[in-house]
């Protein structure tokens, strides 16, 4: 399936890049200067219900949508982004000091030194890999984990990527606002970026992609992530999704402007000879003209991955309904994302986040 308004070359290449994406459903889509080109396809059967027009789970990228409700509230002074965590957080018996001195901010970064994911999760999903573990992973059973829990190194001293920490900051911005975190993120982030058929709940049949094991062919049940909701519970159409890259393309004239301008300032080096540089929110690598800006999601049977270049006013999504590396969607979308920041656009048509050196 097609629809385009970005002319021949950008379907071309979004044809190509489809080619070589091995999964049962695929939608990818560009964004540039406000022009959209959204093509869809996969090995199965189309569904009934047109691929573009389903709600696909985001999994991690889910972390974006939550740290920019982070950044919304500090904008309005509601918090701070050096908060303690445990100044956003019931009363808790810390077993180790450096649990004290995590900051909202860490958490957003992954730099608060938590694992991945509890140690009681562990386990489980070594073991059973397709089992949806988060599955009622209760908030208070979250917390009492939090609190035994001994950060591996001092926050905000090395970066280590954690669900667990993402999930605590939405549990930390619910607990600051009294509301419920799928209420409070529709209510400062979906409703005024106008994400209609984006949500954290399964809709109704027929409306959700189904996602697939790595053989292709056999179904996964939708993922519900309990506690974890902050860390990869949002599912989303591609045409929000277009939307929500376009805010942070042109933030100018979004209700949320300070806030999508906030999440684009890089703020720290990380990885080999410290490479790679990241955002609150975002990955950022260096491409033509001006940085890149992305982030990946992958559930039990669904991946995305969404990335942007502001140099360009390029956006790029691209949605599978499978996950693992032989399905090569992520690699395929980054690729196409890098060889667009290279040639398209006037320099200058966004808003360019330069790297610190």
């Amino acid at each position: 399936m097609r629809s385009a308004a970005g002319g021949p070359a950008i379907e071309e290449r979004l044809a190509d890049t489809l080619a070589r994406i091995d999964a049962p459903d695929v939608v990818l889509a560009v964004t540039r200067q406000g022009h959209r080109t959204v093509l869809s396809g996969g090995s199965a059967l189309a569904p009934p219900t047109p691929r573009p027009a389903l709600r696909y789970e985001l999994g991690s990228l889910s972390k974006t949508f939550t740290v920019l409700l982070l950044a919304e509230l500090a904008v309005n002074g509601e918090l701070s982004l050096d908060d303690p965590l445990t100044a956003r957080l019931p009363r808790l018996p810390l077993n180790h000091p450096r649990s004290g001195r995590i900051t909202l901010r860490h958490l957003a970064t992954h730099t608060s030194g938590l694992p991945r994911i509890p140690a009681d999760l562990l386990l489980g999903a070594l073991l059973r890999p397709y089992d949806d573990g988060y599955s009622g992973y209760a908030t208070e059973h979250l917390l009492r984990t939090f609190a035994r829990t001994r950060p591996r190194h001092r926050p905000g001293t090395r970066w280590r990527y954690s669900n667990f920490g993402l999930a605590l900051l939405g549990s930390a911005l619910s607990h600051t606002t009294g509301t419920a975190y799928p209420d409070l993120l529709a209510a400062r982030v979906l409703k005024p970026l106008g994400l209609t058929g984006t949500t954290l709940a399964p809709g109704a049949t027929g409306t959700d992609a189904v996602g697939h094991r790595a053989n292709g062919t056999t179904p996964v049940r939708g993922t519900d992530m309990g506690a974890f909701a902050a860390a990869g519970a949002v599912r989303a159409t591609p045409d929000d999704l277009l939307t929500y890259v376009e805010a942070h393309l042109s933030p100018g004239g979004s209700p949320l402007a300070a806030a999508l301008r906030t999440v684009q300032v890089p703020l720290l080096r990380r990885g080999w000879r410290h490479r790679n540089t990241h955002t609150l929110t975002w990955y950022q690598h260096p491409a033509p003209r001006g940085p890149l800006l992305f982030h990946v999601g992958a559930t039990f049977g669904q991946q995305a991955f969404v990335g942007y270049h502001p140099a360009s006013g390029t956006g790029l999504i691209a949605l599978a309904t499978r996950r693992g590396h032989t399905c090569r969607m992520v690699t395929s979308a980054y690729e196409l994302l890098y060889a667009l920041a290279g040639d398209g656009g006037p320099a200058g048509a966004g808003a360019p986040v330069t790297a610190p050196r």
